[in-house]
C-alpha cells in the first residue's frame, strides 16, 4: 500500500516522461513537416519559418484561450455566482479548503443543472474559479464536495491549467503545419531531383503530416488522464480522506444525466466525463484512447491504495 506522498511523486514521475515524449515529438513533427514544406516550396531543405508562423498563430490562440479561458468557460456554461447564504456548504467548504491547500479562494460559481459535476479554470491560483453545478450541491454530503473541490484545487495548485495550455499550442501547431502542407503539396511541383535528401524528408513531413495531428492529440489528452490522477492525490493529501472523494466519484459516475451545459471544448475540465459515454468491452481498451478521463474504476483503486 502506498501513502499520498508516494502515489503523487509516481504521478509526477509519469507525467514528466509523458510530457518530455511529447515535446520530443512535436520537435521532430515540426522539423520534417516544415523542412518538407521548405523542400516543395524550393527552399533549404530544414528552413522553420513556416514552423515560426505556426507556432506564432498557434501561440496567439493558446494565450488567447487561456488568458480570458475563465470567462469563455464561464459564459458558455451559464454559470452564475455563488452566494455565501444560498450556497453556504459550497463556500465555506472552499474558504477552508483554500486555507488548507496554500491558495487564495477561488471565485466560485455554480450551474443550474442536476446532473453533479464540477471544474476549475483560470489562468493561475490568483485569478482561479471552481464551479459547481446545482446537481453536484445538492446529491453530495459536506466529505464528498470537500473530496471534489479539494480536486480542484489541486488542479488549480499544480497549474494544470498551465499545462493543458502548452500542450493545446503545441498540438495546434502541429496541426497547422500538416494542414499547410498536406493542401499545398498538390498545387505545384518542386524542381529538386527527387532523389535527393531532400525528397526524403519530403516524404517523412508527409507522414508527419498525416499522422501527427492524431497522434499529437492522444498524448495530450494521456497528459490530461494524468493530471486526472494527480488532482485526486492532491485531494487526499488536502482533506486526509479518500472515502470522500471516492464516495463523491461514485455519485457523480453512477448518476446516468448528461450534463446539459457541457459541450466537447469543456468536457476535459469536469472532475468527470460530462456525457455519461460508456464504451463496451470489445472496443473499451481503443475508446479508452481518445477519452479526457481515466476510467472511474481505475481512479477509485488507486485512491483505495492510499493511506
Amino acid at each position: 500500500m502506498q501513502n499520498i506522498y508516494e502515489v503523487a511523486s509516481s504521478n509526477k514521475r509519469k507525467s514528466f516522461l509523458i510530457v518530455v515524449f511529447f515535446v520530443v515529438f512535436v520537435v521532430l513533427a515540426v522539423y520534417f513537416i516544415s523542412g518538407a514544406m521548405a523542400y516543395y516550396w524550393g527552399y533549404e531543405t530544414g528552413g522553420l519559418g513556416t514552423a515560426g508562423l505556426a507556432l506564432i498563430v498557434s501561440g496567439f490562440m493558446g494565450f488567447g484561450g487561456y488568458y480570458f479561458s475563465d470567462s469563455i468557460v464561464l459564459g458558455i456554461s451559464g454559470a452564475r455566482p455563488a452566494d455565501r447564504k444560498r450556497d453556504f456548504n459550497f463556500y465555506t467548504v472552499a474558504e477552508n479548503l483554500s486555507i488548507a491547500a496554500g491558495i487564495p479562494k477561488p471565485k466560485l460559481y455554480v450551474i443550474e443543472d442536476t446532473a453533479p459535476n464540477a471544474f476549475a479554470t483560470g489562468r493561475n491560483p490568483e485569478h482561479a474559479v471552481i464551479c459547481a453545478t446545482t446537481g453536484l450541491l445538492q446529491k453530495l454530503s459536506r466529505t464528498e464536495l470537500e473530496g471534489v473541490i479539494a480536486h480542484e484545487m489541486t488542479h488549480i495548485r499544480n497549474y494544470d491549467t498551465l499545462l493543458m495550455s502548452v500542450t493545446a499550442v503545441l498540438v495546434g501547431t502541429v496541426a497547422l503545419l500538416g494542414d499547410w502542407l498536406i493542401r499545398v503539396r498538390w498545387r505545384g511541383r518542386s524542381d529538386r531531383d527527387s532523389g535527393s535528401a531532400g525528397a526524403i524528408v519530403l516524404l517523412l513531413g508527409i507522414v508527419f503530416a498525416i499522422l501527427s495531428p492524431l497522434v499529437a492529440k492522444l498524448i495530450q489528452l494521456a497528459i490530461s488522464r494524468r493530471r486526472e490522477f494527480m488532482a485526486d492525490a492532491g485531494s487526499v493529501s488536502v482533506t486526509r480522506q479518500p472515502d470522500g472523494l471516492i464516495s463523491a466519484l461514485e455519485k457523480i459516475s453512477s448518476d446516468v444525466e448528461p450534463l446539459e451545459a457541457a459541450n466537447k471544448a469543456t468536457a476535459h475540465l469536469y472532475i468527470v466525463n460530462p456525457f455519461k459515454g460508456k464504451s463496451n468491452s470489445a472496443v473499451g481498451w481503443f475508446a479508452n484512447l481518445f477519452n479526457t478521463h481515466p476510467p472511474i474504476g481505475e481512479r477509485i483503486k488507486a485512491l483505495q491504495t492510499m493511506v
